[in-house]
């Protein structure tokens, strides 16, 4: 059965103010909402948009807004911390494929980053289901892959 972030426990959960540069990039993502949950979108059609992360140790996928319902699941597994929107910082071990569900009703959404804290590349793909209780939000120009060449 999978399960939900809220039903992991966060190996570490701390609500102490974050890096000057975090807060603003975050206060920057609210103004102007980011829809791009992965670091590439490689596939999309009427009903689903699929991303796959890859963060080497220390790299971080910035703020980013979840509006859809959608599944990740942890490829390569890893270590990585996360802010969140409700002010928190935390930290999560994942194993080579995990995966979670998230489900967002009417108008709700999480807002949050991610960052390799481990020593190896870490690799995530997720699947957003654009019939969710939410519009897809638009994605900003050059997101979507090119055509092939002929």
């Amino acid at each position: 059965m999978a399960m939900s972030m809220l039903d992991k426990a966060a190996e570490k959960k701390d609500k102490s103010a974050w890096p000057a540069d975090i807060a603003a990039e975050f206060e920057r993502e609210a103004k102007n909402p980011n829809p791009c949950v992965g670091s590439t979108l490689l596939s999309e059609n009427e009903r689903s948009r699929v991303w796959i992360i890859r963060l080497a140790p220390g790299e971080r996928v910035g703020f980013h807004r979840h509006v859809l319902d959608y599944f990740w699941t942890a490829v390569s597994g890893g270590k990585g911390r996360q802010h969140v929107h409700d002010g928190t910082t935390v930290e999560y071990t994942y194993a080579p494929g995990e995966t979670r569900h998230e489900t967002y009703g009417k108008d709700e959404f999480k807002v949050h980053d991610l960052e390799n804290i481990g020593d190896k590349e870490m690799v995530f793909m997720t699947v957003e289901f654009k019939d969710s209780a939410n519009r897809p939000m638009p994605l900003p120009e050059g997101v979507r892959p090119q055509a092939a060449a002929a």
